[in-house]
């Protein structure tokens, strides 16, 4: 946000607060314990009708029709379009044994910082559970909870583009850079849309079209390319912020410094509500493309050969800063190969791969290779969304909604899994680099074997920064995300969930059996894994919802810091999400205050 712009937004009287100094923490919530409706300090109706005129009409009464879903309800939940722009949509349904997608009791669907402003002082003031929803992607359940009031921020989806962007507070300190605002609604596709179909540069996003932008770099957030371009969080610039005293704030380098390092990968819905984030963007390359195939094993010794084969020729070629993305292994002894390059034409590409594909294509070894396609594009063609259909229409699907712009809305066939997804289990490990040493591969190959005996694993090499350019490691090193991704050249993700499932739909039930025994086995997976590994850590916006030491796992070292900074910005604990930052003081719903100071 520009300062005009900043100042027109504090301008807008009582509903946006004071502004000023910050005004040092004094003692806890007076109440321990959020109120419900029909518990006696809820708000009548004179209260909502107050915030509703306050947000100029745009105060919701949240039901969800799922309970009596009917067929074409259903076929609609298959569209991720159509689960966003729904007030109690969410992607994820569930985690079993953990939580199931509530609508909130009323919501606040936002277009400004002042509406989000006014919706952070009534929750305050009323000691309401506040949820925030943008993409509605949290595995974790972070974006719904029964009896809430919800911002929700689907239509602030603004994008502004900058040639020479300095933060608030920064002139003469910080150099101009090219760099691009977008408001929280904003989702990763429509971003590089601007950014890069239009705008002929690339900013450092997710690889699925549908994800919220916020929620990423909260989290940490790694895109195709981050062995090139790094963490999402890294490239914050600067962040607009309601705080739990409902100011609106920026934070950057040079203004509330302490908060801006927190707002890098500590969480999304943990320091404030974000309204607006500014990120670096970077320079194209002259082409994207991507490696497709799928290759088979005809016996589970032909398999770990593979795998083993694999380990080497990713050491060898391919930990490099160029490409990313990922290969899964699955017990049926097939390797899928979904991996992305940068600056490459496709001859080059396909030299690449070639020693490897000589090696398992021979006479003998056991693989056949299927579904090979490379696919090259000049890099600001990449995320157009009308090249994407041409390019790679297979593997990416339209919405085609009436009401839908034109083209404009894509996602991957292989994010469709995650649409209705109730969660059986969802495991996560970084993989330093020094397990591919020539002397470890072969262990670290027979890990992944075994491992696949129980579940696919996800072998995510763009989450991990070994491997990645010097200044990459530096940015990185500056964020809160655990030190330990500096040195990995992987996350391993293993996870599972039924057929699209509805809890409380008939028909659509999840089985609780099934769960369970899926849960275990990828358990039982991924601890093959960590005997790899002393310490093992996770990576906060992918990993298990029961994860016993998630404060070591999601942040490391910068845990401390980050909790007296949650203690600054947010003394009460008005935000809560299951494993952020502080939530260790509250019940596992984040109603009842467990600790007071």
């Amino acid at each position: 946000m520009r300062r005009r712009r900043f100042l027109k937004v504090l301008a807008g009287g009582a509903a946006v607060g004071l502004v000023g100094g910050w005004r040092p923490a004094a003692r806890a919530a007076t109440a321990v314990r959020r109120v419900r409706p029909g518990d006696p300090g809820w708000p009548g109706e004179v209260a909502w009708k107050g915030l509703a005129e306050q947000v100029q009409g745009r105060l919701l009464k949240v039901d969800s029709p799922l309970e009596a879903a009917s067929p074409g309800l259903v076929q609609q939940m298959k569209n991720p379009y159509f689960i966003g722009d729904q007030v109690w949509g969410t992607q994820s349904t569930g985690w079993a044994g953990a939580w199931t997608s509530s609508p909130s009791a009323y919501a606040v669907s936002a277009t400004n910082a002042a509406d989000v402003v006014a919706a952070v002082n009534f929750a305050r003031t009323h000691h309401l559970r506040l949820v925030v929803k943008g993409g509605g992607h949290s595995y974790y359940g972070g974006s719904n909870a029964a009896d809430s009031l919800l911002v929700w921020t689907r239509a602030m989806e603004t994008v502004t583009l900058h040639e020479a962007f300095v933060p608030q507070g920064c002139a003469g300190k910080v150099e101009p850079t090219p760099a691009v605002s977008l408001d929280a609604g904003t989702l990763w596709l429509h971003a590089y849309d601007a950014v890069t179909t239009r705008g002929g540069r690339y900013v450092q996003g997710g690889g699925c079209m549908t994800v919220g932008v916020p929620g990423l770099v909260l989290g940490g957030g790694f895109g195709s390319w981050s062995k090139r371009y790094g963490m999402a969080a890294a490239s914050l610039l600067e962040a607009e912020v309601v705080t739990a005293d409902g100011v609106l704030r920026l934070a950057n380098a040079c203004t509330h410094p302490d908060l801006f390092w927190a707002l890098k990968g500590g969480g999304g819905s943990t320091f404030g509500v974000v309204t607006r984030l500014t990120l670096r963007t970077h320079p194209l390359p002259s082409t994207f493309g991507v490696v497709l195939m799928t290759l088979r094993a005809d016996s589970d010794a032909a398999f770990r050969k593979l795998i083993r084969r694999f380990v080497a020729f990713y050491a060898s070629s391919l930990l490099k800063p160029e490409w990313g993305e990922q290969v899964r292994l699955h017990p049926s002894n097939r390797m899928a190969v979904q991996m992305v390059f940068e600056g490459m034409d496709q001859a080059r590409a396909e030299e690449v791969w070639r020693p490897f594909l000589a090696e398992v294509e021979r006479t003998g070894s056991g693989v056949t290779v299927a579904d090979k396609r490379v696919v090259v594009s000049p890099a600001r063609d990449f995320w157009n969304p009308e090249v994407l259909r041409t390019n790679l229409g297979p593997y990416v699907r339209v919405d085609d909604r009436p009401s839908a712009p034109p083209f404009k809305n894509l996602w991957w066939t292989s994010n469709e899994e995650e649409l209705g997804a109730y969660w059986h289990g969802y495991e996560s490990t970084w993989l330093p680099a020094s397990l591919l040493a020539s002397a470890r591969q072969e262990r670290l190959a027979d890990a992944l074997f075994a491992a696949s005996r129980r579940w696919a694993v996800g072998l995510h090499f763009n989450k991990g920064l070994a491997g990645a350019a010097p200044e990459v490691i530096r940015a990185a090193r500056d964020t809160c995300t655990n030190p330990a991704v500096l040195d990995a050249f992987v996350l391993v993700i293993i996870a599972g969930s039924g057929p699209p499932e509805y809890p409380g739909v008939s028909g659509h039930e999840p089985d609780p059996v099934q769960a369970r025994d899926d849960a275990q086995r990828i358990h039982d997976a991924m601890a093959e894994v960590r005997k790899l590994v002393r310490r093992p850590a996770s990576y906060v916006l992918e990993s298990n919802y029961f994860e016993p030491s998630w404060q070591r796992a999601f942040w490391g070292s910068n845990y401390a810091r980050l909790r007296a900074i949650k203690r600054k910005y947010d003394p009460t604990g008005l935000f809560f999400v299951h494993h952020g930052v502080g939530s260790e003081d509250w019940s596992p719903d984040g109603m009842t205050r467990l600790v007071t100071r």
